[in-house]
């Protein structure tokens, strides 16, 4: 058990980590690093969804035959349109964007910017969860290695993501103390959804399989809809691909030597 609390701790140290940014760096970062940083993110939850979720979500389901991707595909679809719906339910505001989507709302630009990125800590949290339960359940080839790489993976990519956030609530004028605790609070749904997703799991243990693709649908929703298009946005889009393929490449390593 203390591996699982661990292992669902670990993501959040790296938002945290990367928040703490605020006190190094005086100024904001520069939009190319912000391409390259979002490019890194992105490739690292391609490829944990793929090889940590989907893969195992079909190995699973192989008694089912020529039927085995049946519940990979509908709990893909279903975490596809979970976050469809948080998309239009919660207000929220990315940084590359003056107009906030969602419903209206009276909040404040900081409190819906936040709101963006814990709507993107979401599946995260829950993928990082599912995985851990199948350790706990011992279900299908999730390994302790596995289950690892993905939250190392999570959190590495979870660094960049916190010093995304608060670096612009500073050059905004925000405190460096305040800038360091939103980005921190931002991160806080991940132990918090991927604890409550470990439960879930383990009352349910046939439905892992769909679980699993349940989270790396959540999480290519996020990839498609808000990642790509901020590594790609204005001139010299190439640096947000490299970075891409940098971190999709580390994360299919990790999986791969740890798993």
């Amino acid at each position: 058990m203390n591996s699982v609390i661990t292992g669902l701790l670990i993501p959040f140290i790296g938002t945290s980590t990367g928040a703490a940014c605020v006190f190094f760096l005086k100024k904001d970062l520069k939009l190319s690093i912000q391409r390259a940083l979002t490019g890194f993110a992105a490739g690292v939850m391609v490829a944990a969804s793929i090889w940590s979720l989907i893969v195992p979500a079909i190995e699973q389901s192989s008694a089912m035959g020529q039927l085995a991707f049946l519940p990979a595909f509908i709990g893909f679809w279903l975490g596809i349109l979970f976050l469809l719906l948080l998309d239009h339910i919660i207000p929220h505001l990315h940084r590359s964007i003056d107009q906030a989507e969602g419903p209206k709302s009276h909040l404040t630009r900081t409190a819906m910017m936040v709101l963006a990125v814990t709507l993107h800590n979401i599946p995260e949290g829950m993928a990082v969860g599912v995985v851990y339960a199948g350790l706990l359940g011992r279900s299908g080839n999730i390994t302790a290695g596995g289950a690892l790489a993905l939250s190392l993976g999570i959190a590495i990519q979870n660094f960049p993501e916190g010093a995304i956030i608060s670096m612009p609530l500073y050059a905004e004028g925000k405190s460096k103390q305040k800038s360091f605790w939103l980005g921190v609070l931002s991160g806080a749904v991940e132990p918090v959804f991927g604890a409550l997703t470990v439960m879930i799991a383990s009352l349910v243990v046939p439905a892992m399989p769909y679980l699993l693709s349940f989270a790396a649908g959540a999480m290519l929703y996020v990839v498609v809809e808000e990642l790509i298009p901020e590594m790609s946005a204005g001139t010299h889009s190439n640096i947000g691909v490299i970075s891409f393929a940098i971190g999709f490449s580390l994360m299919m390593a990790l999986d791969v030597a740890l798993g």
